[in-house]
């Protein structure tokens, strides 16, 4: 299965790319580094919200709710044209309420600080970023019959996992989620340094995005 870098180096993360920079009115470049370390990032806050029977229990029930069914991979021309649908933004604020809770302004900073795109361009990329990676995650598990909330972190786990670079790619983002390792999503984006050789820069995201992307 191919992971989720994959994904945005292909065809159809070309168009994603292109469609979330008009979306965002921001340069097709940037657009692409905030989007390279944001879905990784968001899919792997889903994993660390799944690791709990309640969580699992939840993403899968809002993967079968029929809202999220994998049609808008199908559909990006349309998602695109005329600009992102007020309900789809919507929805993108929703599941990133849910996935990064009271981290999330700081997220959107952090990812700001890195790319050098704008913290409000960065929260509307997240925006549509969102429900793409539910459609993504709900085709999923159609493709591989996944009907129960048991099986589901292996989804999770597979998009994350995918390419070269697996099992590095999955423990840095693992890290970051949790660096110092109490269990709580996030812990310490706050006080990240971005490249400034401060004492959190082995765990910050400059060193681990830094060190996962080649940058």
């Amino acid at each position: 299965m191919s992971g989720i870098l994959d994904l945005l180096s292909g065809p159809i993360g070309q168009q994603i790319i292109s469609g979330v920079a008009g979306q965002a009115n921001e340069p097709q470049d940037k657009t692409a580094s905030v989007l390279t370390m944001a879905m990784p990032l968001l899919m792997g806050a889903m994993k660390k919200n799944a690791s709990t029977p309640e969580g699992a229990a939840g993403l899968m029930g809002a993967l079968t709710s029929g809202k999220h069914d994998g049609n808008i991979l199908s559909n990006l021309g349309g998602l695109f044209s005329g600009g992102v649908d007020d309900s789809v933004m919507s929805d993108g604020a929703g599941i990133l309420g849910h996935v990064l809770g009271g981290k999330q302004a700081q997220v959107e900073n952090a990812l700001s600080q890195k790319t050098g795109v704008d913290a409000g361009s960065v929260g509307t990329i997240l925006k549509v970023a969102a429900p793409i990676l539910m459609g993504l995650l709900s085709k999923q598990t159609q493709d591989q019959n996944v009907t129960s909330a048991n099986g589901i972190g292996d989804v999770l786990g597979g998009l994350l996992g995918g390419g070269s670079n697996a099992g590095k790619q999955q423990s840095l983002i693992e890290s970051f989620l949790d660096s110092d390792g109490d269990g709580s999503i996030l812990d310490d984006v706050a006080g990240m340094v971005m490249n400034s050789g401060g004492t959190q820069q082995k765990s910050g995201l400059g060193g681990l995005l830094g060190g996962l992307f080649g940058k």
